[in-house]
């Protein structure tokens, strides 16, 4: 790896985990296509390169809703209950399961898509009330179903199930740091299993150990930087440009895993 990779790589972390941090959001959602097309990290190494993206870069935000006496509370706990299993699950099936380019971008593409529009409906819909807040049971049944997915596409489960908590009226200031703290936890679960089945089945399975790590030192460092904007930034513009950018990167990804592959 040549030093303009690795500048490349560290400043899309910081980049990308200054708009996500704020609500919640990995910012190893945006760095899949980073990887993809950017840096060339061979499939099925992006997902746990993501994945030690996420360990490194996570602490950065946590710190600051630390100090600012947000990670007090029962979410942080009900998340990881469900999603740490839920991750190993789908560290698991990612490379035994769909190991292929083609599949990966569809695979994306299903998470992407759902999350970025649920982003926008909630954006743009102005005084309409919230649903009640979804029992404990429900959280943890969809935090072990939205691991299994975080586990496949290497964003640690957290991510996906902050907007559906955002629209069920718990608020943003608890839903942040409670999903980056389970991102965080199950990051290091799942880069733990990769680099196990890697030992196991070889090839392409384990991170790329000094990509992740300096794109995880720009996210350190831009996570910090976006929890601390968080009680400044317009939520409702925040999700709707999260959303916006989620739903292009679906689409951009459904049209390449439907092309034909190439002989």
């Amino acid at each position: 790896m040549d030093w303009q990779t690795g500048l490349t790589g560290f400043l899309a972390g910081l980049l990308i985990s200054i708009g996500t941090a704020p609500v919640g959001v990995s910012g190893a959602v945006f760095l899949l296509p980073v990887q993809l097309s950017v840096l060339h990290v061979p499939s099925p190494a992006i997902t746990p390169t993501n994945l030690l993206y996420n360990v490194v870069a996570g602490p950065g935000a946590l710190t600051r809703y630390r100090r600012n006496g947000q990670l007090t509370g029962p979410l942080a706990r009900l998340l990881l209950a469900g999603t740490l299993p839920g991750v190993v699950l789908g560290a698991i099936i990612r490379v035994y399961a769909i190991p292929g380019p083609q599949v990966f971008r569809l695979v994306a593409a299903a998470v992407l898509l759902p999350l970025g529009l649920w982003l926008c409906s909630r954006a743009l819909r102005r005084g309409i009330p919230d649903r009640p807040p979804l029992s404990r049971p429900a959280i943890l049944g969809l935090s072990l179903a939205t691991g299994a997915v975080g586990g496949i596409y290497g964003i640690g489960g957290g991510s996906i199930l902050g907007p559906v908590l955002a629209g069920r009226g718990t608020p943003m200031s608890r839903i942040a740091p409670a999903a980056l703290a389970s991102t965080f936890v199950t990051s290091i679960a799942g880069a733990a299993t990769y680099g196990v089945l890697a030992l196991a089945e070889g090839g392409d399975i384990a991170p790329h150990w000094l990509l992740g790590l300096l794109c995880g030192a720009g996210g350190l460092a831009g996570g910090y930087l976006g929890a601390r904007l968080q009680p400044h930034l317009p939520e409702r513009l925040l999700r709707l440009l999260l959303g916006v950018l989620a739903a292009a990167l679906a689409v951009l990804y459904l049209i390449q895993g439907l092309a034909p592959v190439p002989h």
